[in-house]
């Protein structure tokens, strides 16, 4: 399956100033996949060491770090000569061996000829935390789950796709091709976007066998809790993650930690959040109470709400019918429209921003999520329904004066003055068509 990050990866492979390559992102995203396919596609040779199914192959650094050294142990254990041109060297699971870690930066000073890609499912937990860690000496790159742009052209839709991508005004579909879009975009938040689900379900069109693989990724990223944790850290992520579902059914989605466990406090789990979050699992949006420029300089890191990084697993962890597909608008609205705001939050973290952020008045009006795009602030509400209410969006605009005010939801592309509505299927081209409508020029 075709995934956007690929381009990525040429640019990468012919940059002037390039640098061995992290890349990150959480266990089944589809990080192997993509980077072995880049290696058989883009170059002569690929040398693919996975130190978790290997752990011998920690040897290969155990006569110290040279970058002459390690290419020769390398070449040894294929049997061959390791030559830089038209070759690369891809290290999975790199976080396991932290002197191979630790070589990519005299790769980059000593052989910066050769071309080396890292990933790791917990390679962002462990970021920061060693002192040897190359810090300046390699680039970085993060992996996500398959988009609804990237599932429409897996779907063989890639002219509908491209239409999309293409979109520059504020236009209404057909209602048949938005119909379509919107019958799509049902299955994708059921499915979700791990490729391993998708192509199975491409090729299949079994919903049990879906949620099958589903329960076995979310079996997996709790042998991980255990794995890569000690035994009191892993029980704390193992309740919060069991708990971000439930949060997310609720009408406030604030998380609070006494949700987690009765009498819970944040100084017991705000480690745990940061592990997810280096683990890839969750975005998180944080409060503000003042929309100003940088936002993050405005937020109030004490109230935020958690996502998991994947409607399809939220689904999972909730045990949804695939049923729900096929009714009406139910699906959006389910959990007082857990999936639609997840889902959301998932295409912006990929599109927009790694930060999100939300508003709340000092009265009851919320918004939920706001958006800097060349300089200017926007405030984003979405909704499962077909309402016409624009009552926090209002308040919001009362106090602010956003030259636009914006929905995302069900229903077709709307333009009435400072109004704009987006439909689902589009949340992925917000930011720029918020920057060409000629509201913050």
């Amino acid at each position: 399956m075709k995934r956007l990050m690929y381009t990525e990866l040429v640019s990468w492979k012919h940059s002037r100033s390039r640098k061995p390559l992290l890349v990150q992102g959480a266990r089944q995203v589809g990080k192997t996949f993509l980077l072995t396919e880049f290696g058989k596609n883009e170059y002569e040779y690929i040398y693919y060491l996975n130190f978790e199914q290997n752990p011998n192959l920690k040897t290969l650094f155990t006569e110290g770090l040279s970058p002459s050294k390690i290419i020769d142990n390398i070449g040894l254990y294929f049997g061959e000569k390791v030559i830089a041109e038209n070759s690369l060297i891809f290290f999975d699971e790199i976080q396991i061996v932290p002197e191979a870690l630790t070589s990519l930066k005299y790769f980059y000073e000593q052989a910066p000829e050769y071309h080396i890609v890292a990933a790791g499912s917990l390679l962002g937990v462990s970021v920061g935390k060693q002192s040897s860690f190359p810090v300046g000496k390699v680039n970085f790159m993060k992996i996500y789950p398959m988009t609804f742009y990237e599932y429409l052209q897996a779907s063989d839709e890639k002219l509908i796709a491209d239409t999309l991508l293409d979109m520059d005004q504020i236009i209404p579909l057909s209602d048949l091709l938005h119909e379509k879009l919107m019958r799509y975009f049902k299955i994708y938040l059921y499915v979700g976007g791990m490729p391993e689900v998708l192509q199975d379900y491409l090729n299949n069109g079994d919903i049990a066998s879906v949620r099958q693989i589903q329960n076995e990724i979310l079996e997996a990223y709790k042998r991980d809790f255990s794995k890569y944790t000690d035994k009191s850290q892993a029980v704390k992520t193992a309740e919060l993650w069991n708990s971000i579902p439930y949060q997310l059914a609720k009408e406030n989605k604030k998380f609070k930690y006494s949700d987690v466990r009765k009498g819970g406090r944040s100084a017991a789990f705000e480690q745990t959040i940061q592990w997810l979050k280096g683990a890839g699992l969750i975005n998180v949006a944080y409060n503000i109470s003042v929309p100003k420029i940088p936002l993050a300089g405005y937020a109030d890191y004490s109230k935020f709400k958690i996502y998991l990084l994947d409607s399809g697993l939220l689904g999972a962890m909730l045990n949804v019918a695939s049923g729900i597909i096929l009714e009406p608008g139910k699906i959006f609205a389910e959990f007082n429209g857990a999936f639609i705001e997840n889902a959301i939050a998932a295409e912006l973290s990929i599109h927009n921003s790694e930060h999100l952020y939300y508003w709340t008045s000092k009265s009851d009006a919320e918004v939920d999520f706001i958006i800097e795009s060349r300089g200017s602030i926007y405030p984003l509400e979405v909704k499962s329904g077909t309402s016409r209410n624009l009552k926090s969006l209002r308040s919001y605009a009362d106090k602010y004066k956003p030259r636009t005010i914006c929905r995302i939801s069900p229903r077709n592309f709307i333009q009435d003055g400072d109004f704009i509505n987006i439909p689902l299927y589009v949340a992925f081209r917000i930011k720029h068509l918020l920057s060409v409508m000629g509201t913050d020029k």
